[in-house]
């Protein structure tokens, strides 16, 4: 015979386990909080625009042509900025001690569509220092680039600054908790759900109904022991008299 669950059993254990669901909630939002504002180091973001507008030297050539020719180009440019040949520039400039790999994994490069604005992005625990990089990589681009592939099609159009009260971009403290709250529920839950499946004891008549497949024709109420120890007493009492 299949044993169905109703949804009646479903919320009886829950409000059976609430409180060990709401223990390793609890635990769950504190763990994150911990982490995120005690361990986890914050990382702090700024950027630096560079405009791509290529020099009109000969007079004839139309200006849309110039236009598309700085969206091709724009890609490459992507690519030269988080080179070494730029970045190692960098790294020598500001006296910094780290590879090109690693500062090349904190920048990020990219543009909106059909966009002559090259947007560099850079993420590190020091927000001056966020902003220095920035600030260096786009003007050792913006000199390079002329002897690299002979052009003058680069000018900074808005450098990084670094704001009176910089915030921190991650970790995301409250965020980090509510994820934590939403997986704490859930194990609590299924945690709940596990335990009532494993536990086999009968603890109510119904219990003993439903694994017999009879009716209950009566039930013994337990005495309590105030009851037993009056009874024990009464019982002596009565056969003095009698005597």
């Amino acid at each position: 015979m299949e044993e169905t669950i109703s949804l009646q059993d479903l919320f009886r254990t829950l409000k059976k386990r609430i409180g060990l669901i709401a223990f390793i909630t609890i635990i769950a939002i504190t763990i994150s909080g911990v982490v995120s504002f005690l361990l986890l180091t914050p990382i702090y973001q700024t950027s630096t625009q560079i405009l791509v507008n290529q020099t009109q030297q000969d007079q004839n050539q139309p200006n849309k042509q110039n236009i598309e020719t700085d969206l091709q180009l724009i890609s490459t440019y992507n690519v030269i900025i988080k080179s070494p040949v730029i970045l190692g520039d960098v790294i020598k400039e500001l006296g910094l001690n780290r590879s090109v790999g690693s500062l090349n994994s904190q920048i990020t490069v990219g543009s909106a569509q059909n966009s002559q604005v090259l947007n560099i992005v850079v993420q590190d625990p020091d927000p001056k220092l966020a902003v220095q990089i920035a600030n260096a990589t786009a003007n050792i681009f913006e000199n390079k680039i002329v002897e690299l592939m002979s052009v003058d099609n680069v000018n900074i159009l808005t450098p990084a600054s670094l704001p009176d009260n910089p915030s921190p971009i991650k970790p995301d403290p409250m965020l980090n908790m509510a994820i934590a709250a939403v997986i704490g529920l859930m194990l609590g839950v299924g945690l709940a759900f596990l335990l009532e499946y494993l536990d086999t004891t009968m603890k109510t008549e119904q219990d003993i109904e439903d694994l017999l497949q009879i009716p209950i024709l009566g039930v013994v109420s337990p005495i309590p022991n105030k009851e037993m120890e009056a009874a024990k007493v009464e019982v002596p009492k009565r056969r003095k008299g009698r005597n």
